[in-house]
């Protein structure tokens, strides 16, 4: 039996592992839960699977979800704030962290996780994307089990040689094994034929309408302006050990082909399946087994057409920024990650275009002093300085 933290759980991610969970009471236990502020849905679910602790993101919801646990008569340790995560994410009856918050918020409870040898499954971008090289040196030293619950990274690891990157893998390890290059898929969200003119007229509530794909608002802007690809490019290269001139991105509408690996020899392997984060989340939960994840399997007798074509990067001007950024290194990667958040919030509530959001990321990155990421609070001392930049500028692109 796994002993589980799920870090998110209100969240989508968070929802769809605990519905895997649900399915299994055998296979898996809930220590601990974490939300920023869902109260409601938080109480269902301790009600359900009795957590040890949860943690909320500030006092005043934790007081009132903790009041509201008393009345169900519910003796559950209720917290909250950034320590408090860690803490739920690193208790000694945890084996396995369902790292799912989204943002830098959960870097710290990651990494620490982690640090003591934890099996994570990683569906927080920022982990690798700010901290790429500390988290995969921490993994490394501990031999924590790393298992990217990304659809996209968790169907490369799912066609590598050994579909093993637990380790991190040393740089040149697959290309040793005749791994020539990896193929992100991307849907291309709701926009891949909009003009450039369109683009400056999205409102959010389209942009947060994915074609395929069940997601929050965060998330799916992302999508929309391709930066979540480029960020996956930048976490792909962490994972599986590239440089970026061997990852590279595919617009597959159908959202059938989750990515692909192509080998010296010409075979290319790819991993299907219907476009639901169940399953990703069941191989993570499961592995090295393989258990049900209750997603509706993949009919190929209607799966008639699978295209594929190539990035506009005028459209899409984000990927060309997360390329930058990867190229740069250091703290670009964390400054890209940090103003993208801004940017996003910014425009999630009218205050700036969409098209903006790529302008002001720019901005950051251009008026940003790049320096090594030496340390975990050198990170998050950028990310907070690159925050504080974006908000400014903000201010000035006011639509």
């Amino acid at each position: 039996m796994r002993h589980i933290c799920v870090l998110g759980s209100t969240g989508s991610i968070g929802v769809s592992t605990l519905d895997v969970i649900r399915a299994h009471p055998h296979l898996f236990k809930v220590e601990s839960l974490t939300a920023h502020s869902n109260i409601e849905l938080l109480a269902k679910q301790c009600e359900e699977f009795k957590p040890k602790m949860v943690v909320l993101g500030s006092a005043d919801v934790a007081n009132r979800l903790n009041a509201l646990l008393k009345t169900m008569g519910l003796n559950i340790s209720v917290e909250h704030g950034a320590e408090a995560l860690v803490t739920a994410s690193t208790l000694t009856s945890v084996d396995t962290v369902m790292a799912a918050i989204v943002g830098a918020a959960g870097l710290l409870p990651t990494i620490e996780a982690a640090k003591l040898g934890k099996r994570i499954l990683l569906a927080n971008k920022e982990a690798l994307v700010m901290a790429g090289d500390i988290f995969m040196s921490a993994v490394a030293s501990s031999g924590a089990e790393l298992l990217p619950i990304d659809s996209e990274h968790n169907a490369i690891y799912q066609c590598l040689p050994d579909a093993n990157t637990s380790n991190g893998g040393s740089r040149g390890k697959y290309a040793s094994l005749g791994v020539k290059e990896i193929l992100l898929t991307a849907s291309g969200g709701p926009f891949r034929n909009h003009s450039l003119d369109q683009l400056k007229e999205v409102t959010p509530d389209q942009a947060c309408a994915h074609p395929n794909w069940v997601m929050g608002r965060k998330i799916s802007v992302d999508s929309a302006t391709m930066m979540n690809k480029g960020l996956e490019v930048i976490e792909a290269h962490h994972l599986f050990g590239l440089p970026s001139e061997q990852i590279k991105v595919l617009i597959h509408p159908q959202s059938v082909v989750h990515s692909m690996v192509r080998y010296i020899d010409g075979s290319v392997i790819a991993q299907l399946g219907q476009p639901d984060m169940k399953t990703p989340i069941a191989y993570g939960l499961g592995w090295p087994l393989r258990i049900d994840a209750g997603v509706k399997e993949l009919d190929f007798a209607t799966a008639h057409d699978l295209s594929f074509e190539p990035v506009d990067l005028q459209r899409f001007p984000c990927l060309s920024l997360s390329y930058q950024a990867l190229a740069v290194g250091g703290l670009s990667p964390t400054i890209l990650n940090a103003a993208n958040e801004v940017a996003v919030d910014a425009f999630l509530n009218h205050r700036i275009r969409f098209t903006q959001i790529a302008e002001l990321v720019e901005r950051v990155l251009d008026q940003t002093q790049v320096i090594g990421a030496m340390s975990l609070e050198g990170i998050l001392e950028a990310d907070k300085t690159a925050r504080q930049h974006a908000q400014l500028m903000v201010k000035g692109l006011n639509i």
